[in-house]
């Protein structure tokens, strides 16, 4: 094992500067990836900075409907709150679907959204990976890919992004919250925060060194909206999504879709926003047919490779089988 040294922060500021200060310091909040990693060798920091005691553990629900939500809220407390079951339940259920409930009640709403890949090449520091070496190759391309990304990949990694609550967030249209190491804030939409890999798949986010996400804010879901977290895995708990979906509809008096956001996991290198299929389907009736259209045309730049090509139609399956669900439809 690599010594490392271990700082609790008291002060944003304090933690702030210990990160910016090296390029190998690392904030530590629930750990609960992290840990895993530095046991593996895949991470290797000189330097933990605890944030742990910092004051960004508290939900707060605005008048207007919408809610803030601390980056050091664990995911069970996030994930039993009654407000965000009553207005968000696909945040919810998003939450349970991940994890145990041990780690969902030591992990955080902040290290959640960071969590990294867990393609077995990059966790194996044995084989080349470019997202853990940048210039070593990929090794997964022509190796074990039945779980990993189909669309939003390039020729230097087909990771995907693990995590169930981003998934969720991103349809609801949530807003990171970050604190520059000068103290000033920078809002950035979820949809913006992570970076597709293209040549440099070690970059995973918009983060520089330094910043410290202080909370996620979700606006007010859209009147009269439904919605629903749903995620296809091999087996019923503890285990990674092969595709999940979440949806947020609204429809007409005349039956027709007024608002749709649909967001997938499982299938890119970051909870990928559905906006192709999106754009189709308001407007128009949820019927079979006009939801697996959609589907088929949010997937016609997908990349699938041997083991997960089954990975398109099941994404268009339960984009359909989700969106019926909610708001029923022609052909039902």
């Amino acid at each position: 094992m690599k010594p490392f040294a271990y700082e609790r922060a008291t002060a944003p500021e304090a933690a702030a500067t210990l990160v910016a200060d090296s390029t190998e310091a690392v904030y530590l909040a629930g750990g609960t990836n992290l840990v895993d990693l530095m046991k593996l060798g895949v991470t290797e920091p000189a330097t933990v900075v605890d944030i742990t005691r910092l004051p960004y553990d508290g939900i707060e629900h605005r008048a207007d409907g919408g809610v803030l939500i601390g980056a050091l809220v664990s995911n069970s407390e996030l994930s039993g709150d009654r407000g965000i079951r009553e207005r968000f339940p696909a945040l919810a259920e998003s939450v349970l679907a991940g994890a145990s409930g041990q780690l969902r009640a030591q992990a955080t709403t902040g290290g959640n959204l960071l969590q990294r890949t867990r393609c077995v090449y990059f966790q194996d520091v044995t084989k080349p990976c470019n997202k853990r070496q940048p210039g070593t190759g990929c090794s997964a391309i022509r190796g074990s890919h039945r779980d990993l990304g189909v669309i939003g990949t390039s020729d230097a990694c087909v990771a995907t992004h693990p995590s169930d609550m981003a998934v969720a967030m991103i349809a609801l249209d949530a807003v990171v919250h970050l604190r520059r190491v000068d103290g000033s804030p920078r809002p950035v939409p979820l949809a913006d925060f992570y970076l597709l890999p293209g040549d440099t798949p070690d970059r995973e986010t918009v983060l520089q060194p330094g910043d410290l996400i202080t909370g996620v804010e979700l606006p007010p879901p859209p009147e009269g909206a439904v919605m629903r977290y749903r995620k296809v895995r091999d087996r019923w708990s503890f285990a990674f999504a092969l595709v999940s979906v979440a949806a947020v509809a609204a429809t007409a008096a005349d039956g027709t879709l007024r608002e749709i956001r649909l967001a997938l996991g499982g299938v890119a290198p970051r909870p990928w926003r559905a906006s192709k299929a999106e754009r189709l389907l308001t407007g128009e009736r949820p019927t079979e047919e006009a939801l697996r259209a959609a589907a088929r045309e949010e997937f016609a730049l997908a990349r699938p490779l041997p083991q997960n090509a089954f990975k398109v139609g099941l994404a268009a399956d339960l984009i359909t089988a989700v969106v019926r669900d909610l708001v029923g439809g022609e052909g039902r």
